[in-house]
């Protein structure tokens, strides 16, 4: 009996399943479209030609959007030139097609069910050939792919899938491109201070840099003891008490202003972390807040300072010698449950390779993490800001300042960055050149400490999309904080 089941249902399985489509929609929605053209911009900010399941739909579909968005009309009259008219379909040519579609149009109301069916259709068959695609890498996977390489990209292809409903990527037209570069300056033009990208919180380095652009990798890179912890949390915290969500059509949430940042921090626990900023904003010195030498004041401001902090957009990775391959699995992760805009490392030269032969060779294994920060802040298109050491040579330089050959293991890094930006004050060096008290050499370095005492330069060695050049910040060193220096015309009228 069992043995006739198992015939039976051996039997019943199709040899061949058809992907899921929906033909009866597509006709539908195409016929609305040529009926009224409202219908297009209904689905048009989430359905594309290659959704469409039956070719012909995704050339009829193509064809309108360009009619539409150039400001003619798309209907059968008008598509007929621009599509194989002769061609035939089942006993009927293309042109009789294009009349029928519209001759059986349902209303505008309906465009966006259907579409929405093309969308979801199209997203099932991108699935069926991920698994099929794992499947059969699995049964024959090559001899240099591990398991983890495996669930690594197809986690990536998945992430792809649930940002864009697409995981090829291929060509894009011109025309796309041109699109989304004349959408980001309308942007920039209708934001706050005209950035095209994300502020960072420092007026005067938003304006070298209009602010932080997606897809970049942002270098911070310094000698220890220059503040490059610092800036950065200071960065990361304005940006995140400055998001404002705006819905989207999709249901989701994009960033209006500021945004969501994830911070992975390979050297500070998630609490020396959160004490830095805590101390940034309460302007209560880290030192006394470790040692427990506040007041009672000192503790309510903490409190107040505690209850907003907890609102704020701001995740922290704290896991010691991360992989890039991990760092890139948590940050898709994230971006899919949370969202996120910005991704902050600190610090480039503790995070590790993923393969066993780059671990070999440190030079190999950075140039790995950094080809792999910059695909991962294209794949995301958000910014990141990466923390790097200098190397020791610049101590042994009279000036100090840091050049682009002073990062360490600096050949990958300087060019996988789209910015470098080198954190550099001069009051920390000309501390430990203290004369003795009372000498010429001891009034002139005194008069040097006062001009350099509060002062930082953030200097910008290399822009792909703007100047370089250095950009002046004031530094308070007990409160870990970076801020904009007044600029002349917001200083009191003075008079000779």
């Amino acid at each position: 009996m069992a043995e006739a089941a198992r015939k039976f249902s051996v039997a019943e399985t199709p040899l061949h399943r058809e992907a899921p489509n929906n033909i009866e929609a597509e006709q539908a929605l195409l016929g609305a479209i040529l009926v009224n053209n409202d219908a297009f911009y209904r689905v048009s900010d989430f359905l594309k030609a290659q959704h469409f399941y039956e070719p012909l739909h995704r050339r009829i579909f193509e064809v309108a959007s360009e009619l539409i968005r150039m400001g003619k009309i798309a209907t059968p009259i008008t598509l007929k030139t621009f599509v194989p008219a002769d061609e035939k379909v089942g006993e009927i040519t293309v042109a009789h097609y294009l009349v029928r579609l519209a001759a059986e149009a349902v209303t505008v109301i309906n465009a966006v069910d259907y579409g929405r069916a093309i969308y979801d259709l199209a997203t099932r068959r991108a699935l069926i050939t991920v698994g099929e695609d794992m499947v059969n890498i699995a049964y024959d996977a090559p001899v240099d792919m591990s398991p983890r390489e495996q669930i690594e990209d197809a986690e990536r292809r998945l992430f792809e899938l649930a940002e864009t409903g697409r995981y090829d990527g291929g060509f894009e037209s011109f025309n796309d491109a041109v699109r989304t570069a004349v959408d980001m300056a309308n942007a920039a033009y209708m934001r706050d201070g005209h950035l095209s990208g994300i502020a960072s919180g420092f007026r005067s380095l938003d304006k070298r840099m209009g602010g932080l652009q997606p897809s970049d990798l942002i270098i911070i890179a310094g000698r220890p003891g220059m503040g490059k912890t610092s800036f950065a949390t200071n960065m990361a915290f304005h940006i995140a008490n400055a998001y404002e969500p705006a819905p989207q059509a999709d249901g989701t949430f994009k960033a209006a202003s500021g945004g969501v940042v994830g911070f992975f921090s390979l050297e500070m626990s998630s609490e020396q972390l959160a004490t830095r900023i805590i101390s940034e904003q309460t302007e209560i010195p880290s030192s006394k807040i470790r040692r427990g030498e506040i007041t009672e004041m000192d503790f309510e401001k903490l409190v107040a300072c505690s209850q907003t902090m907890q609102k704020l957009p701001l995740f922290i990775d704290a896991t010691g010698g991360i992989s890039i391959a991990q760092l890139a699995a948590r940050a898709r992760r994230l971006k899919r449950q949370r969202g996120l805009d910005v991704i902050v490392i600190d610090y480039v030269q503790l995070m590790q390779g993923s393969s066993s032969k780059s671990s070999q060779n440190r030079v190999q294994e950075i140039t790995e993490i950094t080809t792999g920060l910059k695909a991962l802040a294209k794949e995301l298109s958000v910014p990141i800001i990466a923390l790097s050491q200098l190397s020791r040579q610049v101590e042994s330089r009279d000036d100090k300042r840091p050049q682009l050959s002073d990062l360490r293991e600096s050949g990958s890094i300087e060019q996988d960055a789209d910015v470098v930006l080198f954190v550099y004050r001069e009051e920390y060096y000309l501390k430990n050149k203290e004369p003795k008290p009372g000498t010429d050499e001891y009034i002139k370095w005194e008069g040097e400490m006062n001009d350099a005492r509060g002062k930082s330069e953030i200097i910008v060695a290399k822009q792909r999309h703007g100047p370089t050049g250095t950009v002046p910040l004031g530094f308070q060193g007990e409160f870990t904080r970076f801020f904009d220096l007044a600029e002349d015309y917001q200083l009191p009228e003075r008079f000779e």
